[in-house]
């Protein structure tokens, strides 16, 4: 039979790019010996064990094909249950720069338990069609995939999924599709799936408290896929696994310095400025469905039409939710958590279970002996992560008793300072009950050399502390629960004493504690400010001060005034001089406080540049080259009863 003219153009169109991939070849190394060794003997173990289908283009309902790899057991005679992974990162089995095949451990192991592996890229990455977009097609690609597994001859009908940050997010909004065959959720790193949930209104970790969270410009200039080879839709499977050996799809990044890209203004102009990828995201992130991410509000209706979670979407999949105290989205995380648990129906509310680590996002399985996050010791926080969720599921797919899920606590927590995993029924613990402590000072808050103080009671008259905000000057981050910002922000603890010698940040200490305290759970920062600007921000840090003045930080976050009476009312300007009452979204942690350590708040106006600085205007800030200077103050008394709430868990 002839070959058609489609034929003879994927043929051309392959053949150009293994031509191509030469430079890329004769640039392999980086890899050791020993490392080399256990990849080529993964895959010759894969391959003896598993019947392995690369490069299947799975269709979805819209014709998009989506690039999809299975591996399953040979010599089995009865259907298995699935493990299915989707991406937006490279999956392919052969590492192009090295000349080796790719890590294949996971795919092996779970093969080796009894299960089919199903890993899939997502639309418009590596050669998946399309394009893609988290306010788009990804629940329905997931509903379509789910559907493809339960119906293939050698599947059970059961399928459950797993994986950190962008490889979890998709899950809980495919979840509320209710797809019969969708019989658990492993979720570790989840935020940036996470909507609107209770208080929170961050939309996949886009803001907190109605500041942008910055992470996403280094991220997406990274991930960046968009611009990439394609291939003509009857390209053969053979020629795309060729392909896909010999070529490398992973965009070639110029390297940037983050730590300084991220200064320029306007903010929607940063892409531009490093020279990024003109695809979807690039030039302030335009979208398919309308408009740029950073031109929206956090509720504009443009949110609510895509992947992500939110509140009212029904969850009806038994889950496992790994989160970590150094992640960028615990607070949020830990309120979907308890949000599922009770309002779940059919039973599901009580399948669910909650792992939470002192680590940074997605550090679970790399735990050492002797962990230090930041600048802190943890000690030894290790736990058996593979255990665990391979108990969940066969729980959950193959309906098997497993001790290592059987007797999981619902909520497994590590407490940082006692150093040692605890756990409980509920979250916060059951038991913890609110404590109260008030802002005070004699109006010299400024530094950790001032008069702050955190007390029993708020003070009879108001002694306001003031400090000039400079959005070209702004308090700059210093580590933190954060991710993805590349050489920006290193996430974790770390001692803040050199941050409170500058006056823009007001620091409140309590008295040391006389017995060990335990705070495991919701912060609630309440303040009653002012200022001369029309707009402004106010951030508070959560610290913990050792006898010696180490001071390491636990959580953060930040309030954008204009937001103050809520993310679906109109916006509210300051007037100068009138004084503001503005709760800030929960802070969350879980911590015991030793003997003679105390509490410390510092509360300022940014925290820069892990959220984007208010330029005080008024204006969209997004669009903005300059900001004015504002003289912001934090009142104190009875009639501004400036506080801060925490969780204690008595022993």
């Amino acid at each position: 039979m002839r070959p058609s003219i489609r034929q003879f153009a994927a043929a051309a169109i392959v053949a150009t790019l293994l031509a191509a991939a030469g430079t890329v070849i004769a640039q392999r190394g980086g890899l050791t010996p020993d490392q080399t060794k256990v990849r080529w003997e993964a895959e010759q173990e894969l391959q003896s064990i598993a019947v392995v289908d690369r490069k299947v283009m799975l269709p979805m309902r819209d014709g998009v094909r989506l690039a999809t790899d299975v591996y399953r057991p040979k010599g089995v005679s009865k259907t298995v249950p699935t493990i299915w992974v989707r991406t937006p990162y490279n999956f392919n089995y052969w590492d192009v720069r090295n000349g080796v095949p790719a890590d294949m451990t996971t795919a092996l192991t779970a093969v080796k338990r009894g299960y089919a592996y199903v890993i899939q890229n997502e639309r418009g990455h590596f050669f998946s069609e399309g394009n893609y977009d988290i306010l788009d097609s990804v629940r329905t690609d997931g509903d379509d995939t789910l559907t493809w597994i339960s119906s293939q001859s050698w599947s059970n009908g059961k399928v459950g999924t797993t994986g950190c940050s962008s490889t979890a997010e998709y899950q809980m909004g495919v979840a509320s599709l209710g797809n019969p065959a969708y019989a658990a959720m492993n979720v570790q790193g989840f935020g940036a799936g996470v909507g609107r949930v209770g208080p929170y209104y961050e939309q996949g970790n886009w803001y907190r408290g109605g500041a942008v969270q910055m992470l996403f410009i280094a991220w997406l200039y990274g991930e960046q896929n968009q611009v990439r080879p394609m291939f003509p839709p009857g390209t053969s499977q053979a020629d795309l696994i060729r392909a896909s050996k010999w070529f490398d799809l992973a965009p070639q990044m110029t390297p940037v310095d983050w730590s300084q890209a991220l200064w320029h203004l306007p903010v929607q102009d940063i892409f531009t400025a490093v020279d990024g990828p003109k695809g979807v995201f690039a030039d302030a992130m335009p979208v398919p469905t309308g408009g740029r991410m950073i031109q929206r509000t956090p509720n504009d209706p443009a949110w609510y039409k895509g992947g992500l979670y939110h509140d009212d979407m029904p969850l009806k999949v038994p889950g496992l939710w790994f989160m970590s105290w150094y992640d960028v989205s615990i607070g949020p995380n830990l309120a979907l958590y308890n949000h599922v648990r009770q309002t779940a129906k059919g039973g599901v509310a009580d399948q669910q279970w909650a792992v939470i680590a002192p680590v940074t996002h997605c550090g679970y399985t790399r735990t050492p002996e002797n962990l230090v996050v930041g600048e802190r010791p943890m000690g030894d926080a290790r736990l058996n992560y593979n255990e665990i969720v391979y108990g969940f599921f066969d729980r959950f797919l193959k309906g098997e008793t497993n001790a290592a899920i059987d007797t999981l606590a619902k909520v497994t927590y590590f407490t940082m300072g006692l150093n040692k995993w605890q756990t409980s029924d509920t979250w916060p613990p059951r038991g913890a009950q609110p404590l109260t402590f008030f802002l005070a000072s004699g109006s010299k808050a400024n530094t950790m050399d001032g008069d702050g103080a955190l007390v029993a009671a708020p003070p009879a008259s108001d002694a306001p502390d003031a400090f000039t905000y400079d959005p070209a000057k702004p308090v700059t981050s210093y580590g933190g629960n954060v991710c993805c910002t590349g050489t920006a922000i290193t996430a974790g603890a770390f001692d803040q004493r050199k941050m409170e010698t500058r006056p823009d940040i007001l620091v409140y200490t309590s008295a040391p504690f006389k017995d060990a305290t335990e705070l495991s759970g919701p912060i609630v920062p309440t303040l009653y400010v002012s200022s001369d600007a029309k707009d402004t921000d106010f951030t508070v840090k959560v610290i913990d001060v050792y006898p010696d003045g180490r001071a390491y930080n636990l959580d953060e976050s930040i309030q954008r005034m204009r937001y103050r009476d809520g993310y679906d009312k109109p916006l509210a300007w300051m007037e100068p001089g009138q004084v503001y009452k503005v709760t800030l979204q929960p802070l969350t942690t879980s911590n015991d406080f030793e003997a003679g350590h105390r509490l410390r708040i510092e509360v300022s106006s940014s925290n820069f540049p892990r959220f984007d600085r208010n330029l005080n205007t008024g204006g969209h800030n997004y669009d903005e080259a300059s900001g004015v200077v504002a003289h912001n103050v934090v009142h104190h008394s009875k009639q501004y009863p400036s506080q801060i709430t925490v969780t204690v868990v008595r022993r």
